[in-house]
């Protein structure tokens, strides 16, 4: 919900379509200042601002921090990572479970296929885009089969990308995958997923 309703309560939107994750949590709107220091995590190497982000994530998502067997970061492709040299989701993610009893587990969820970039793309265009386009290595199935997967990503836009990758988690035998990120884009007093 786009606001603390006090109790568990589930938007009319993920009743009518529920996600392939059980749970999501974000510290802030996408929005103002918090957009900022997003990019400037992202696109400005601003690497000073991952421990005081990480630290928000980690209250921000206590509960589903609780119930983690694994924490895993919504991967980059080859090339986006080669461009920017690092994965900001990565960087959320081994902060968080170094706070926690959960595993880092980078490696346990890769790009099977190359994506469009998703900006400017619909709700549609953006589930058509990353549908398969992730997956569990065989290698690293051990590292996610029966555990609770907790996965980190920087922004839930249309929650199209956190979506594909908790089907893919689940998929290779996941018991639950929830999902934590520093922000949630809501339009229009409607979080968009």
């Amino acid at each position: 919900m786009p606001y603390d309703t006090g109790g568990v309560m589930v938007s009319a939107a993920a009743s009518a379509a529920p996600p392939d994750y059980a749970r999501a949590r974000a510290v802030a709107h996408y929005d103002g200042l918090m957009r900022d220091l997003v990019h400037n995590l992202k696109f400005n190497d601003r690497h000073d601002l991952r421990r005081l982000l990480s630290r928000w994530m980690i209250e921000s998502g206590a509960e589903i921090l609780r119930d983690a067997h694994v924490v895993v970061p919504v991967p980059l492709s080859r090339w986006r990572l080669f461009q920017r040299g690092y994965n900001q989701a990565a960087l959320l993610a081994q902060d968080v479970a170094s706070a926690s009893n959960a595993a880092y587990a980078p490696l346990a969820l890769v790009r099977a296929r190359p994506t469009k970039r998703q900006v400017g793309l619909t709700r549609l265009e953006r589930l058509k885009n990353v549908s398969g386009a992730f997956a569990v290595p065989e290698a690293q199935k051990p590292t996610i089969v029966g555990r609770n997967v907790l996965l980190i990503d920087d922004v839930i836009t249309t929650g199209a990308t956190v979506g594909a990758c908790a089907k893919a988690l689940k998929r290779a035998g996941a018991a639950r995958v929830d999902v934590l990120a520093l922000a949630l884009v809501v339009e229009l007093g409607v979080i968009a997923i």
